[in-house]
Parts: structure tokens; sequence; C-alpha cells
């Protein structure tokens, strides 16, 4: 495994571990609060929410270019304000993973929130437990199960990622080209052995999560 391709490895483990990351914090605390608050506009949050499982990816980069390009009102405050540029950066490659992967933590985290016995964490405010210790000590550790697959498989789909990562942050060696642009490039280039072996290395990553992924379900279910 040459240096080009361990750069390659590590920027798309980054990429994927950073924006699982910080998914997990946004979408766990949506899934709850979808799963115990009722608001008016609940059910099309929710939709919204839920749009990048089935929109192509390069219409979720075509709205992230629009949203976060040079010339774009977030994407001129983000130069002028913080001097951040995520266009053709391993930052925008981030946003891209995290745009498409965050229902895949959302829907389970809402799922094993709605799972939990609402009583239970009733009996915890009786007891004197503030909302946010009600949620470290009661809900998350009843829902971490459910959780925990959802973040599994947004980190596959994140290491897998292209076609959003393409749009806004390009094709860089170095810098934004991640597994899955690299195997492209090397099948259009001709060059099967590297495409060859980044494809086993990616299909050998994923099904050691998928497996982990469905292990958690069964346990949660209670089959072994």
């Amino acid at each position: 495994m040459n240096g080009t391709l361990l750069t390659t490895l590590w920027l798309s483990l980054k990429i994927a571990a950073t924006a699982t990351l910080l998914n997990t914090v946004f979408a766990v605390a949506v899934g709850f609060v979808l799963a115990r608050w009722r608001f008016v506009g609940r059910n099309l949050l929710d939709t919204i929410l839920t749009l990048p499982m089935v929109l192509p990816p390069t219409v979720l980069g075509y709205y992230l270019l629009v949203a976060f390009g040079r010339n774009s009102t977030l994407g001129v405050w983000l130069k002028e304000s913080f001097h951040i540029n995520l266009v053709f950066t391993w930052q925008g490659a981030v946003i891209a993973a995290m745009a498409v992967t965050f229902p895949l933590i959302f829907k389970p985290a809402r799922a094993a929130f709605e799972e939990v016995n609402a009583q239970l964490e009733q009996a915890a405010r009786v007891l004197g437990l503030s909302e946010a210790a009600v949620f470290f000590r009661v809900s998350l550790p009843l829902a971490w199960r459910g959780i925990l697959v959802g973040i599994l498989l947004a980190f596959a789909r994140a290491l897998g990622e292209f076609g959003a990562t393409l749009m806004i942050a390009g094709s860089i060696p170095g810098q934004t080209q991640t597994l899955s642009i690299a195997i492209y490039e090397a099948v259009q280039a001709g060059d099967d052995v590297l495409a060859n072996g980044l494809v086993l290395l990616v299909s050998a990553v994923c099904i050691v999560i998928l497996l982990t992924a469905g292990h958690l379900m069964r346990v949660k279910g209670g089959r072994k």
C-alpha cells in the first residue's frame, strides 16, 4: 500500500469520522425532540430531514454549492467573518457527508427514543431529576443500541460518499480525494489494480460495520 493510498484512506476515515461525530450530536438531539414533543409542522420537519435518503447525492451537492458557494450569502459571511471557505476543502467534504448521512442516525434515534417507556422518564422527574439528567441517565441509556446502529450505518455510508462530495469538494489528491472518488478516477484511468485494491478495502470495512450493526439489532431484539 503506497503513500498515496494511505493518504486517501486516512482522509476518507477522517471525513467519515468527523461527519458521523457531528451528526450524532445533532441527529440524536433532533430525534429526541421529535420523539417526545408535539408541535405544528412536526411531520413536515421529519419529511425534510429524511429527504437526503431519497434525493440523488448530486442534488444535495448542488444545494450545498448554492448554500455555501463563494458567492452565496452564507459563503460570503463565513469567508469575511471567520475566513472559512468550504468549497474544495476537506471540511466541505464533511458537510457533504453530514447532509447525506444525517437521516441514517436521525431515524433510528427517533425510533429508539419512541420505544423508551415514558413512564420511566416521568418517574425520574418525580424523584427530582432535571430534564438533562433524565435524558442522560434514563432516555439515552435505554436507546443507545438503536442509536449505535444508526451511527455505524452512517459511518459506512459517509466512507463511501461520492456524488455530493465531488460536487462541493472536488477531487484534489491529498486534500479532498476520498476513497470512492479515487476508485472512480482509477477506473477512468484504466488502473484496474488500484481500483480493485480500493474496492476490496472499502467492501471489507463496510462488511465489518454491517455485521456489527446486525449483531446489535439481534441483541436489541432479544435474539442471539
